[in-house]
């Protein structure tokens, strides 16, 4: 442990992101279908993977596990042979990306967008390193890359074909080309109040692309996966796999040296967006990757989830925060008003004689709380209550917003964060005191 202590921050998060990148890869060994881990994985390369695709369902368990751990491991290697500082951006992009490849990101449809980036860094003289985090979120447009080889503009898939392959390689170059000036821009637009900043530059690029490729061209949309699909799922290989994995990084940061007060210090940071792991340290850091995945896990159980391949991916994808601000108590506020809003619009439903489909364990719901979680600024600024608004906000918007991208953002409750910032911040500021504020004015009449 005194090796680990001993690394510099980046070389400690190479070293997490090749735990993850282990992880999976013996995890892909160890399924019970190995057998048909080959051939799975090349039916997850070459069918559609519009969202919500079931890797599990797609290409079995042993495949999907394969191709996350080598994503991770070609994520990984960006960072170390470009000599990239890691950092709790970092952390974000590869857990980020880590939680797609069970449904959406594969070891073919994420390089596209990648060497679009690169293309960038040539064409302005900027160092690869410095761009790496920017390769990883180019890929929230992975699923229409593979729409463009194997399908479009066909309702079915053909396989792969040279003019497909083609434009998959234009838009994969266009996306990631103009992807940092849209990710230097987007903080102007939430205000630093949605984590998932790449969200609004990757989700109106599938929106402008949506419109091109289908409305404007008379294309119809495909159709999502069948529900069918999506009961694929194993709620035993799932509990295993994340209990063990964050159980380990629990029991390291003990050994580390974190202890209870250090974690509780973490939990009170009053910052509106913080590097954990560089203000509170290594130990603490890693404590709250193995904390907040076993919550997110834990909700997950309680209400009820299917552990397909993307109720099992989203667990990462929420855990992607957990260097940026968020952790179990920040979002805590915004999983209440989800809860809240499903109960709410139950009731109104069942009063208006509507269909209502937005019950917390459904898989449209899961997966936009899973981004709600971004969010949790607004509770270190403004309060719980605020958090706990924007919860119902999102999960009044999140299964709407796809509309717009056709579902080929990954990002989509990123995405819809984004509005609910544009929503919600400019009343907040006009007409809510911050909580410094508000602690100012009690102190003062104290006195």
């Amino acid at each position: 442990m005194k090796k680990l202590n001993a690394l510099s921050e980046s070389d400690f998060l190479k070293v997490l992101f090749g735990f993850f990148t282990v992880a999976f890869l013996v995890a892909a060994l160890l399924m019970p279908d190995r057998g048909q881990m080959l051939s799975g994985l090349y039916r997850i390369i070459s069918q559609p993977n519009k969202i919500s695709t079931n890797y599990f369902y797609l290409g079995g368990y042993s495949a999907t596990f394969l191709n996350m751990g080598l994503v991770a491991l070609f994520c990984l290697a960006l960072f170390v042979l470009f000599g990239a500082t890691a950092n709790n951006v970092s952390t974000l992009a590869f857990l980020l990306t880590l939680g797609f490849t069970s449904w959406g990101i594969n070891v073919l449809n994420m390089w596209p967008s990648i060497l679009g980036v690169m293309v960038y860094c040539l064409v302005k003289r900027e160092k690869f390193a410095a761009n790496v985090n920017v390769m990883l979120f180019s890929t929230g447009i992975a699923p229409l890359i593979t729409e463009l080889m194997v399908r479009y503009p066909r309702p079915e898939a053909v396989g792969f074909n040279l003019p497909g392959v083609a434009l998959a390689l234009v838009v994969g170059l266009g996306i990631g080309f103009f992807l940092p000036a849209g990710l230097a821009h987007a903080p102007k637009v939430h205000k630093g109040f949605d984590l998932y900043n790449a969200a609004v530059p990757v989700g109106m690029t599938a929106f402008f692309l949506q419109a091109v490729l289908y409305k404007t061209m008379g294309v119809a949309l495909p159709a999502a996966p069948a529900a069918e699909t999506l009961q694929v799922a194993s709620r035993l290989t799932v509990n295993v796999f994340c209990i063990v994995v964050f159980g380990i990084l629990v029991v390291t940061a003990f050994l580390m040296g974190c202890r209870p007060k250090d974690y509780w210090n973490l939990m009170v940071d009053p910052e509106n967006a913080v590097s954990f792991s560089t203000t509170y340290g290594k130990a603490a850091f890693l404590m709250n990757v193995g904390i907040y995945g076993l919550f997110i896990l834990g909700y997950y159980n309680l209400i009820g989830a299917s552990f397909n391949g993307i109720t099992f991916g989203i667990i990462f994808c929420m855990l992607a925060c957990c260097n940026s601000g968020s952790h179990p108590g920040s979002v805590l506020p915004i999983i209440l008003g989800y809860l809240a809003a499903s109960w709410l619009f139950k009731a109104l439903s069942d009063l208006t004689g509507g269909s209502f489909s937005g019950a917390i364990n459904a898989q449209a719901i899961m997966v936009g709380l899973c981004y709600a979680n971004g969010l949790s600024p607004i509770s270190k600024k403004y309060g719980w209550e605020y958090s706990f608004l924007a919860g119902i906000m999102h999960y009044i918007l999140v299964t709407s917003v796809p509309m717009l991208h056709g579902g080929y953002c990954l990002y989509n409750g990123g995405f819809t964060a984004a509005f609910v910032c544009l929503l919600l911040i400019p009343i907040l500021e006009r007409f809510t005191k911050t909580k410094q504020e508000r602690l100012a004015l009690k102190t003062e009449r104290m006195e």
